[in-house]
């Protein structure tokens, strides 16, 4: 395969590149990232020099790269987003912007190329709040953020990609991400690397919100899997399975750092923050893929590694 990563020096991203170039040696991968202030090419410094691995700083919302690219491509797997919720409570023009015109730019002109297959790697935050049970693919949008509202939007352009034109697109839809690379402004590695610092960790109200958490590597696996086993025209849901509140996500990893609960702050709830994301991912399940980290071990492997690379991260939170 002829591969172009989209967003390929985000958290994400790197870490799937990084997956898919020790597993395919005979792959070729272009990344094609416009190095805004989470991508970070300190993420794939390993793998700069592997002959099948190539960068291109670019917009997706530029027509012009987005075509010369494409050209050397048949295959597309879509990361590059801007992801921060609060970033999109005090700006959502920026996320509109990439996430909706920047997924039109590129399914156009994976319409033009004939891509073989383009995945469109989306969240769980586009479904909104459940109190009970969990969502389905075919479960009705309500998307609460500026963040998630541009991800919904997205998701159902790339959809009538695939409904108007047979464009084979494919929707995944994700649980929260951790793991090494991770920018410092999310929940883990801003908790973690406070607590390096000294710092307390900010905890939104009292912080009984539930998120599904997964390590980023058996999401990674997952996205691999639906490029080569998936449907097109299909949407799939990826989660880990290890709902935790906010407020037990905080006392693990001052456990795991060694600090203790006098480092906790409480703060002003953000508006519209939902209670709880949770996903039912029994159609991907029954393909074949599931989780293959134990969340307590992926969590403590990750506290390590932050511990381990204050020469990444520090430079960030400067």
């Amino acid at each position: 395969m002829n591969i172009l990563v989209t967003g390929g020096s985000g958290f994400i991203g790197s870490n799937f590149i990084r997956h898919m170039l020790n597993k395919y040696p005979d792959y070729r991968i272009i990344n094609l990232d416009k190095l805004t202030y989470a991508g970070n090419q300190d993420n794939l410094t390993d793998i700069e020099n592997n002959p099948n691995y190539s960068f291109v700083r670019g917009d997706i919302c530029n027509p012009d790269i987005i075509n010369e690219v494409m050209q050397q491509v048949d295959h597309v797997v879509h990361f590059a987003a801007e992801s921060h919720v609060d970033r999109s409570i005090d700006d959502g023009s920026a996320f509109v912007r990439t996430n909706v015109l920047g997924t039109y730019t590129l399914l156009e002109s994976a319409l033009k190329h004939d891509i073989k297959r383009f995945v469109h790697v989306s969240t769980d935050e586009v479904y909104g709040s459940i109190n009970d049970g969990s969502f389905k693919e075919t479960d009705m949008l309500v998307p609460s953020s500026p963040y998630s509202s541009s991800k919904a939007g997205s998701d159902l352009l790339a959809q009538s990609y695939y409904i108007t034109h047979n464009l084979p697109v494919i929707i995944t839809r994700c649980t929260n991400n951790f793991g090494p690379y991770q920018y410092p402004e999310k929940l883990i590695p801003l908790f973690v690397t406070n607590l390096i610092e000294g710092q307390k960790v900010p905890v939104y109200g009292t912080g009984q919100n539930i998120r599904d958490w997964i390590y980023v590597l058996d999401h990674c696996k997952a996205v691999d899997f639906v490029l080569h086993s998936g449907s097109v025209g299909e949407i799939y849901n990826i989660g880990g399975g290890a709902e935790k509140t906010n407020l037990e996500i905080t006392e693990m990893i001052i456990e795991k750092v060694g600090s203790d609960r006098s480092m906790i702050e409480y703060v002003k709830d953000r508006p519209g923050h939902d209670l709880r994301y949770s996903l039912d991912c029994s159609k991907l399940k029954e393909l074949g893929w599931t989780p293959e980290y134990d969340f307590d071990e992926a969590l403590k492997e990750t506290v390590q590694w932050y511990v381990e690379n204050r020469w990444w991260w520090e430079k960030l939170k400067r």
